[in-house]
């Protein structure tokens, strides 16, 4: 819901029309902002696909999420054109095609009528500020603690002030904490490999205590678990974020997960043979009833 002093005033018919009528869409707002960066480097578009590649949600069906990355987010009713491009997020209860017909342009939360579930940001030295908030420490200066409290929204400030309200949207720690309430925020490092989770607690982030083994952040809301992996994913070595059950066991990805059911069904096939083979029937006859090829003929041949 958005606070009274936030909602637009908009005329409306007796009876009222829906905010889906009258609100501005997908089709209606810029997918595109000519003066925002694109993707800082490779690890902005490999990473991203592994996060959704290997997600699993027990209480949603896989057409009842959406994931994307770097997709505006429009957030503001009141502000329609203000909008912040995660570098990752989930949304639940919604369709994974836009109204289950489309591919999405962008996010408009007033449209899609629920806020993300979850955002992760990966920092680099030129938004390591913003994407961190008040939790923020340069890396010249360390404080012990991070400044405490909630700072009011622009809107609260501006009415304290007797002044307008600003035109420049708000930084993305703010409008994930304060304008989307976004339950689970985590921001990954990979340089110096440190993850940090931020939940939503009373209003406001408060930054979580990590596990010493994966799950490094159990979101117990989405019985999910995340942490850091080090293995090989589109080729590329490195220490990568990967979704895992409450155990630590790493959740395979698509590609995966059919190489596992092709290595189980071959070795499935050559014991049948060798099970044939022991009757003492002739390895012809064996290729022939079980339709091996000659590849698999010969692999069975050296295995015996």
């Amino acid at each position: 819901m958005y606070p009274l002093n936030r909602r637009p005033m908009i005329e409306q018919n007796d009876p009222p029309r829906s905010p889906r009528e009258i609100l501005p869409t997908m089709y209606d707002l810029p997918s595109e902002d000519p003066e925002e960066p694109g993707l800082p480097d490779e690890f902005h578009d490999l990473q991203p696909q592994l996060l959704s590649r290997t997600l699993r949600l027990s209480s949603y069906p896989s057409d009842r999420y959406f994931t994307a990355s770097d997709l505006n987010v429009y957030y503001d009713i009141n502000h329609p054109l203000w909008q912040k491009r995660p570098d990752w997020f989930l949304a639940v209860n919604v369709p994974r095609l836009y109204d289950g017909k489309d591919l999405r342009r962008s996010y408009v939360v007033w449209q899609e009528g629920n806020h993300l579930k979850v955002v992760v940001e990966f920092l680099s030295p030129g938004t390591e500020a913003e994407d961190l908030g008040r939790f923020y420490q340069s890396r010249s200066e360390r404080s012990p603690e991070p400044p405490a409290g909630l700072p009011p929204s622009p809107e609260d400030s501006a009415a304290q002030n007797g002044t307008e309200a600003p035109t420049k949207p708000p930084g993305k720690f703010e409008i994930y904490e304060q304008y989307l309430c976004v339950p689970h925020y985590l921001v990954y490092d990979r340089l110096t490999r440190t993850l940090r989770y931020f939940q939503l607690q009373g209003g406001q982030y408060e930054e979580q205590t990590l596990n010493s083994e994966p799950p490094l952040a159990w979101l117990a809301s989405l019985e999910i678990g995340l942490g850091i992996w080090e293995g090989t994913f589109a080729g590329v070595p490195g220490h990568w974020l990967r979704w895992c059950d409450r155990q630590g066991n790493w959740f395979p990805t698509d590609t995966e997960q059919a190489l596992a059911a092709a290595e189980q069904a071959q070795a499935q096939l050559f014991q049948a043979a060798r099970n044939l083979l022991a009757t003492g029937m002739p390895i012809e006859q064996v290729q022939q009833i079980l339709e091996l090829t000659d590849a698999q003929r010969q692999i069975l041949q050296n295995s015996l």
